[in-house]
């Protein structure tokens, strides 16, 4: 009572309608497996639903064949819905969505019963899909699909990053530290028992160390 009444200008001008609307029922064909359950839960039994079935060949050879059923006629008569959407609630692929498209009347009744290519048609009138809520817990799959990539991100940008295959690299695999045939080292030169050393007081071939009494 306080505002000033506001004329809406329709047709020239399309309302403003709230995200929620429950206009007309779209229908994604592809999620669609025929399952039967929006006719079935159907209070109004305004869904008319016919198909088919065909053999699919086997993936492999001597594996199975199989059968899948095919859509034929998608229907919905507006005429008798209550659009209760109840049909959308109970699908469990996603093949029904709410659009909120409402300029579909018609002069005779008959014309309201709607084929699938109709259906088609409003399916990409349906709005996107709202946010999610900005304290909602992030799904496990996106989680561990960003984390996975943040890290390897991190990897490439990082400056003089060591690559694991790399044989200079610290950490890589490195053949100077290999054993030889004979079972020493190839960089370990420090022996007890020269060949050529004489500190032992004894012949330069010997080659017998040294023995050193206890501290």
């Amino acid at each position: 009572m306080t505002r000033k009444s506001v004329t809406a200008q329709y047709p020239d001008v399309q309302p403003e309608l709230p995200p929620r609307t429950r206009g007309v029922i779209g229908l994604f064909e592809e999620n669609c497996t025929v399952c039967m359950l929006c006719a079935r839960e159907c209070p109004d039994w305004c869904i008319y639903i016919d198909s088919h079935k065909e053999t699919v060949p086997a993936a492999t050879p001597g594996g199975r064949e199989r059968s899948r059923n095919v859509l034929d006629r998608f229907a919905i008569d507006f005429s008798l819905c209550m659009y209760c959407g109840i049909c959308i609630e109970v699908c469990p692929f996603d093949a029904l969505f709410w659009s909120p498209e409402f300029e579909y009347a018609e002069t005779d009744i008959r014309d309201l019963t709607h084929e699938r290519d109709k259906l088609r048609e409003w399916m990409w009138t349906v709005p996107a899909p709202p946010a999610l809520d900005p304290g909602a817990e992030e799904p496990k799959e996106l989680a561990g699909a960003r984390k996975a990539a943040e890290k390897l991100a991190a990897a490439q940008a990082e400056p003089g990053a060591p690559d694991p295959g790399d044989p200079q690299a610290p950490g890589g695999p490195d053949t100077a530290d290999t054993p030889d045939a004979s079972g020493t080292s190839g960089t370990s030169s420090t022996s007890g028992t020269s060949g050529t050393s004489g500190t032992s007081g004894t012949s330069g071939t010997s080659g017998t160390p040294r023995q050193e009494g206890p501290a």
